[in-house]
Order: structure tokens, then sequence, then C-alpha cells
């Protein structure tokens, strides 16, 4: 590796909010309001969501993990019942079908976008199979046609795990308009951010009134739901639920941010754009790849270093770019490789497809906020230890 290249002296981190005095204003609004939580922001920013992707109703939660868990709980998964779904995700993907009772089963991904492998989904389905949770890896969309068509062949719910890919679309209709439940986060390294937060669409009234008891501990205060009604100030528990409501501040701020999405992910395509230009003549370098029907949202950045091109290790090619100050990261150990999954089972070998790659993976920054001259900085600290 080239000792003369010269490491900026400030971090470069691989993901990073945006916020602007819209934003900060939008917050103080709520906070000299009479409602911090609970409150009509909420509502507005459920709805802003639900028309922006094209879906009827809008169910916000405290961050995407729970919002998995309320789209798991509304689609009735519970003990003995199988989830399938890809291991090259965050742990909440699989440990949302945990917190039911069920059991996620692991289908391998097709090795050009990452994402689960469609081809590999029946096999897989088992009378015990309830649902499949598709994740939307880096932010390209799914399959989601063919997995659509599979789920209703085998009549099992679809779930969306599009924390990556707000924005998105896939053969012209935007992620969130496919799938009975899709989820979307609102983490700071995400496409715009509440703090913490997620959220669930869905066009099916039945999940919707699910998933608002669920967030809410299972309880309702609709007279028409209830068993009986002893006066106005009267609830009912129905089920058990959980406290997993957003507040009106991290609303107030999503509201704000929505505004400011696609913009946002104009930016993040010119950021790849200048990646796929200047990284494109590395030889063993795989650089991301488009599905034809896919648009993506680019949460994420992930090349590939082929060791038999490289006389160093990914590790030290890390190491390298981290010592440089380029906040690299791995987008993801494959799940059943964490010791709790193990414990449960799981074992190596399960999904090849996905060990190959996270054996060779690294996640370049990408976020609205680089300039030209950031992005140019990581491309030429590639080069200088590639080439």
């Amino acid at each position: 590796m080239r000792e003369s290249f010269q490491p900026r002296s400030s971090l470069l981190p691989y993901g990073q909010q945006w916020l602007d005095e819209a934003d900060i204003e939008s917050v103080i609004q709520v906070l000299r309001s009479d409602f911090l939580t609970q409150g009509p922001v909420i509502q507005a920013f459920e709805q802003k969501v639900a028309n922006y992707v094209g879906a009827k109703y809008g169910v916000a939660f405290t961050n995407g993990t729970a919002a998995l868990h309320g789209a798991c709980f509304a689609a009735g998964i519970g003990p003995g019942d199988e989830v399938l779904t890809t291991p090259l995700t965050f742990l909440a993907s699989s440990n949302c079908v945990l917190y039911q009772g069920g059991k996620p089963v692991f289908c391998d991904i097709n090795m050009e976008t990452y994402n689960i492998d469609a081809n590999l989904i029946e096999a897989k389905i088992t009378s015990a199979t309830k649902a499949i949770i598709a994740v939307d890896f880096s932010g390209q969309p799914v399959e989601i046609d063919r997995i659509l068509q599979i789920a209703r062949e085998n009549k099992l719910i679809l779930i969306e795990d599009a924390a990556h890919s707000l924005g998105a679309d896939y053969d012209g209709l935007k992620v969130g308009a496919w799938a009975d439940m899709t989820m979307f986060s609102f983490h700071p390294v995400k496409h715009v951010t509440t703090g913490e937060g997620g959220i669930i669409v869905t066009d099916n009234e039945e999940f919707y009134k699910k998933l608002i008891q669920f967030r809410s501990h299972g309880m309702t205060r609709n007279p028409d739901e209830m068993t009986k009604n002893d006066g106005p100030w009267y609830y009912e528990m129905h089920a058990l639920g959980y406290n997993y409501r957003m507040t009106d501040i991290q609303a107030a701020l999503g509201v704000s941010q929505m505004d400011k999405l696609d913009n946002f992910i104009q930016r993040r395509r010119e950021i790849v754009e200048i990646y796929n230009r200047d990284l494109a003549d590395i030889p063993g370098l795989v650089l991301p790849y488009q599905h034809p029907k896919a648009n993506s949202s680019w949460h994420l950045y992930v090349v590939r270093f082929l060791p038999e091109y490289f006389s160093y290790s990914r590790r030290e090619i890390f190491e390298t770019l981290r010592n440089w100050n380029i906040g690299v990261h791995v987008h993801y150990i494959p799940v059943y490789l964490q010791p709790f999954y193990k414990e449960l089972g799981y074992s190596e070998g399960l999904c090849p497809n996905a060990e190959r790659y996270y054996e060779t993976a690294i996640t370049l920054p990408l976020f609205p906020k680089m300039t030209d001259d950031d992005v140019l900085y990581v491309v030429k600290a590639i080069k200088s230890l590639t080439l």
C-alpha cells in the first residue's frame, strides 16, 4: 500500500443525517404545542409517507425493529410458524420472527443483487411456512413481482423489509406499493430520519387495525371494537402489545425530512455515478449491480474485493481505509453465524453465497451531504492501495 497517500484529518462516515433549519423549526413547533406524543403530527407523518409510496395506511413505530415486530404480530406469526428470509440483513429481519415464537428459515442470496434469490424460495416452503420477509439490501428492491406471485400461490403473507429502500421503485411502482406490509426505517443513516423510528405501510385494513393496537399495549379505545363500554374513560386490552409509539417530536422531524427525500436520493445517485465511473477499471473490484427492473435509492454502496486479485486481505484493506479516516463498514455478517443463532441450531455452510459475499465485502461512504471531493478522496484511497 502506497505510503505517499495523504490521509484526511477528519473521519468521513459511511452514512450521516442532513438536517437544516426547516427541520429544527418543525421540531420546535411541536415543543411549543400541547402534544409531545400521541398528538396530530404522528398521523400527518404517517399519511405523508403512505401517500409518497402509494399505500392506504401508515403506522409509525419507535424504530424499524419494532415495526417489523408489529408486522409479524399482524401477520399472525406464532409458535411453530416458519418465515423465509435472507441471511444478508441486520439482525432485526429475523429476530422479529423469534419475538413471536416463529422460526426464521434462511434462503441464500443472488450473487448479483445480494438480495434473497427468488429462484430458491419455493424449495424452502413447507406446510409450516406462514410468511416471507424480503429485504431490499442496500436500497435495491427485491424481485418483488416474482416473490409476490410465489407468496400468493402458496397463501403466504409478504412483508418487505425496506429499511434501505425508501424512495426506490421496481417496475415503475414505489417500494411500499407491492407487499402486504412494508417497513421503512428512519435511523440517522437512512434516507430521511426521525432520530429513531420506523413505519409499516399497508393497504390491508385488518393489518392496519392490528398494528395500531399492537404499538400501544394491545389496547383500544374504539367503542366499535370493545366488548363493553363503561364510559368515556374506558379502554380494553385485546392482545399482548407493546409501547412502541413514536413521539410527535420525532414525527415532526420526519414530516420536514420527507420534503427533501427526492433531493437526497438524487444526490445519492450522483455519488454512485462517480463511484461507478472512477472505480470501474480496477481488476477484481466488484461494483454493485443494478437489476433492470429496479431503481435503487442507494442506501449503501458495497464493493467486493476478490482475494485472488489483491495482495492484501479484506481486513487489511478495511483497517487501512479506516486509518485514512474513511469510515468504511461491512454489511452484513450472515445472521445465522451469530452465536445466539448457532445455539438455536443454525450452522456455517447454510447459505454459501451469503458467506462468500461476507468474506469480500466493504461498504464505502455514501450520504447526501458528501461533496464530490469527498467521493474522489475515497476513490483515490482505494486506487492507491489496489493498483
